[in-house]
């Protein structure tokens, strides 16, 4: 009989994180498959655990894949883990899942943390649609063809980003969305310094060309308009808080019901109409 591969997600960065049944189940394995085994011995001594493990990492996917299905078949059990967060998601386990599932072999998943569904969970855009589209390429014209197929994508979008490529992302994602396209940058989630800064692309390239960013980040960004549906400016925005201002609104209240209206940034919009007043 086949043994069972086991995905188990580890913490994004508080260990605090970590369930009983991960540890029970990274106990009861024969062995565990690591992205990087360096990383994992330090999630083992936290456990205090000793187990015998392989790497299996993209570079070594192909040929380690094929040893670990052999090592499945012959009835071990293995725990796959990555790094930080949940395997297989964007991650080179999807390989080993497939074989698996070609070779009828178990697959059962042990949840836990996943970075982008936290930031979506947080972030304060819809999160009853999304697409995951992980790392956008480090080539220029590769990177702009990605975000051009996403040019008219209704659905909230999540990016994983390094800080080196931030700034540079930031400004493609500002010329194909529109500065004024909603996006919540979350750093560092779950550990000491996290932070989850809700703003507009525009106002994002500004920030981070003057404050060089630091940590790994998920990024969140709005969707399109629906199709025939008018999107609204600034401009557009600005009018409308005009207009119930002349209603008696005040204009903190006009502009909560206009950037609602609107679908924009409510605190881009204040700062406009507040300097406008001046």
């Amino acid at each position: 009989m086949a043994g069972t591969l086991y995905l188990v997600a580890t913490p994004i960065g508080n260990l605090g994180d970590l369930s009983i049944r991960v540890a029970e189940t990274l106990d009861e394995v024969d062995f565990i498959a690591a992205e990087d085994t360096r990383v994992t011995v330090k999630l083992l001594n936290h456990l205090g655990l000793k187990k015998p493990m392989v790497s299996y990492y993209r570079h070594n996917a192909g040929t380690r894949g094929d040893e670990l299905v052999a090592r499945l078949l012959a009835g071990e059990s293995c725990a796959l883990v990555t790094d930080a967060g949940t395997p297989a998601i964007s991650d080179p386990g999807e390989e080993l899942v497939a074989q698996c599932a070609a070779q009828d072999i178990p697959v059962v998943p042990i949840p836990g943390p996943c970075a982008f569904v936290s930031a979506l969970a947080a972030s304060g855009l819809p999160t009853g649609r999304f697409t995951f589209e992980g790392f956008l390429a480090m080539n220029k014209k590769n990177r702009r063809a990605h975000l051009e197929s996403l040019r008219g994508e209704e659905r909230t979008m999540l990016f994983h980003e390094a800080p080196h490529k931030l700034l540079a992302t930031l400004r493609d994602l500002a010329e194909t969305f529109g500065p004024d396209r909603r996006i919540a940058l979350c750093r560092e989630l779950t550990k000491l310094h996290e932070e989850i800064r809700r703003t507009t692309l525009g106002q994002a390239v500004e920030h981070y060309a003057a404050n060089p960013p630091k940590g790994e980040f998920v990024l969140v960004i709005e969707g399109a308009p629906p199709k025939g549906e008018e999107s609204c400016t600034m401009e557009d925005g600005l009018a409308l808080v005009a207009k119930l201002r002349g209603e008696g609104w005040s204009t903190r209240d006009a502009v909560k019901e206009a950037a609602a209206v609107c679908k924009l940034s409510r605190k881009a919009l204040y700062d406009l109409a507040v300097s406008g007043k001046e």
